[in-house]
């Protein structure tokens, strides 16, 4: 059975995956320029986008940087099935009446509202909280996910910012001028911070955090 272009792109995400590395960094061992597989390269010009292919040299190189067997990599392709971008979304009140869930515990019948979910990119990555300066919205221990790349950081959005000096922080936006940041916590014994934008390296949006 042929493999689909989707299945081999979602192959060699899975490859970077497995490797723990990011898809610029399989590039990079494999001794590819390093923007090889990014997401930009997988599709040319046109209306609709024209699919762009890996080439097969590509691939034999990714395959002997990671000892990877040409039927291992099939499996891989053919077992990538795209992660849903959206759950369910109800209402508190729905949640609490009968005959919104099956007997499985599932949402039941059709035009439910939809919860965006993170989808994977480069430009995310996972951080552990730790102290409680943001307590007790986020807790020792919790996981949140950001976006490094996100749009335009806003007042009010739940930040991690990345300091010159080594910092990370996760922090609320309280005011953003074209010189410099506040940023508040919420626990009200710590004092609000303000940071030059000269000493950020990058300040990316919060999209989810475990609890």
């Amino acid at each position: 059975m042929p493999l689909s272009h989707a299945q081999l792109w979602k192959a060699i995400d899975g490859l970077a995956r497995h490797e723990g590395i990011s898809v610029s960094a399989l590039a990079r061992r494999a001794g590819l320029d390093a923007t090889s597989f990014n997401p930009s390269k997988r599709f040319g010009p046109g209306e609709p986008p024209r699919p762009r292919w890996p080439s097969t040299e590509s691939l034999t190189r990714i395959l002997a940087a990671t000892g990877l067997s040409l039927g291992e990599f099939a499996a891989l392709a053919r077992d990538a099935v795209e992660r849903p971008s959206t759950v369910p979304m109800l209402g508190m009140a729905q949640a609490g009446q009968d005959g919104f869930f099956d007997d499985a515990g599932l949402p039941v019948g059709d035009g439910w509202e939809q919860t965006e979910l993170p989808r994977p990119r480069d430009s995310l990555l996972s951080l552990r909280i730790t102290g409680d300066s943001m307590a007790p919205l986020y807790r020792e221990g919790d996981r949140v996910i950001v976006d490094r790349e996100a749009a335009e950081v806003r007042k009010g959005d739940r930040v991690v910012v990345r300091t010159t000096g080594g910092e990370t922080l996760a922090k609320e936006v309280a005011t953003l001028t074209a010189r410099s940041v506040i940023l508040a916590s919420i626990n009200p014994a710590y004092p609000p911070r303000t940071l030059p934008r000269a000493d950020i390296v990058w300040m990316g949006r919060i999209l989810w955090v475990s609890q």
